[in-house]
């Protein structure tokens, strides 16, 4: 196996759409977790925005993370992480983790990054790259974002707390305590081109 290439997603990897979405189903039911389900042109337009990190393994999916912006972009979270099971071990969750996180950071350099998580393995990430555990209160209140839990198996406890509580684990990065994130040039062209049509 050569290098798994950890980039920004773009047009061109639509075609692994149904592959990632098949990846997360996949993983949930092994883990007995919950997960937000998002339908395939949700993905795909992550990946045309660039909104979303892919892994291939030369033209094999390896991985894949994706952004999504609430609370009129004050807030900002890295989701739907996953690692294809012949990937996994090799620290590729890692490496799309932090390219996500730093994509994030550079597009919305002011917003707070959050992540609810039932994954130990996400919390330690998490963690390194400076997040901080928090209440549910202390994210975002944008309805559309917490219509994403509806899909969840576990949505009943967060319903019956008066979302206070569920199985994942609120964490949150707030931009003011860390220093500027960088991203590759050619990338930050892209994105300026797409944000100057929305």
């Amino acid at each position: 196996m050569k290098e798994v290439d950890v980039i920004v997603a773009n047009e061109g990897h639509i075609k692994y759409v149904d592959t990632i979405l098949k990846t997360i189903a996949d993983a949930a039911k092994v883990r007995g977790t919950g997960i937000a389900k998002r339908s395939p042109e949700y993905v795909a337009t992550k990946m045309r925005e660039a909104k979303a990190v892919i892994a291939l393994d030369g033209d094999k999916f390896a991985g894949f993370s994706y952004i999504e912006t609430w609370g009129n972009k004050h807030y900002v979270t890295t989701s739907g992480l996953i690692v294809h099971p012949d990937y996994r071990g090799l620290g590729l969750a890692k490496r799309i983790k932090a390219l996500t996180f730093t994509l994030a950071r550079v597009r919305w350099p002011h917003a707070k990054i959050f992540s609810l998580t039932s994954g130990s393995a996400v919390m330690k990430m998490n963690t390194q790259l400076g997040y901080l555990p928090v209440t549910f209160n202390d994210l975002t209140d944008d309805e559309s974002f917490w219509r994403g839990c509806e899909g969840c198996i576990n949505h009943d406890i967060l319903a019956r707390t008066g979302r206070q509580y569920c199985i994942c684990t609120a964490m949150l990065f707030d931009p003011e305590e860390h220093l500027p994130a960088r991203i590759p040039k050619d990338v930050m062209e892209r994105i300026r081109r797409i944000d100057g049509r929305e």
